[in-house]
């Protein structure tokens, strides 16, 4: 019994190797690509120049139209430093306590307010504790819920004496506010209210604390 030749045909198995591997390749280069297209394309769409604001394409539909009143404010040849207050607090709420808008831990909202050498630690203790658990949503995949802010009620606004690295500022504005979330299962224990204390820095107001209300209330009784 003669055995039979098997007639082998590695040309055929080298292209369909070669095609697999060109596929594999192709697939991942556009993958990258356009994902990184996706997080580098966010523009300064407007600017306060005077102030420093800027506003950026990738911002929630509610902060822009925030940042158009701010402008409105801001562009009068007499300043309301109570409603510029009143806003800032608005915006800086909606920015820094919607967790779902922001792409990770280390993407803080809020900065824009804060005042400049208190930013670092503001950073730190932003990712140390309400950013530190924000999943990476880089690449739009994030399954996570997070809370998104909806309506914000400004209580009160006054004008207040307040010591800062030894500066005094007699003019210093404190705004009591509180909030609400859309995804109530997904707010679930998060904040809903605080006091807000800003500062002259320049001609602008700058945030350099957020406490509790309560605790706010017990310390103005002590005094």
């Amino acid at each position: 019994m003669v055995a039979k030749r098997v007639k082998r045909k590695p040309k055929k198995i080298f292209i369909i190797l070669l095609l697999t591997l060109f596929i594999i390749i192709a697939g991942g280069v556009y993958f990258i690509f356009f994902n990184h297209n996706q997080v580098k394309d966010t523009k300064v769409v407007s600017k306060i120049p005077e102030y420093g604001y800027t506003l950026k394409s990738n911002k929630s539909t509610t902060y822009k139209k925030l940042f158009q009143e701010l402008k409105s404010i801001l562009e009068k040849e007499k300043v309301n430093e109570k409603e510029y207050a009143k806003i800032i607090t608005k915006m800086f709420i909606t920015d820094f306590f919607s967790l779902n808008d922001h792409v990770a831990k280390t993407d803080v909202g809020g900065t824009d307010f804060i005042y400049t050498t208190a930013l670092e630690n503001f950073l730190v203790n932003a990712e140390d504790t309400l950013y530190k658990y924000v999943e990476s949503n880089i690449y739009k995949q994030r399954n996570q819920k997070l809370p998104v802010v909806e309506s914000i009620t400004i209580n009160q606004v006054k004008t207040i004496e307040y010591t800062y690295e030894e500066e005094i500022d007699e003019k210093a504005y404190q705004v009591i506010a509180n909030w609400t979330y859309k995804d109530k299962e997904a707010a679930d224990g998060y904040q809903t209210e605080a006091v807000f204390t800003y500062i002259h820095e320049g001609k602008k107001l700058a945030l350099v604390e957020v406490s509790d209300k309560e605790a706010d209330e017990e310390e103005n009784q002590d005094e």
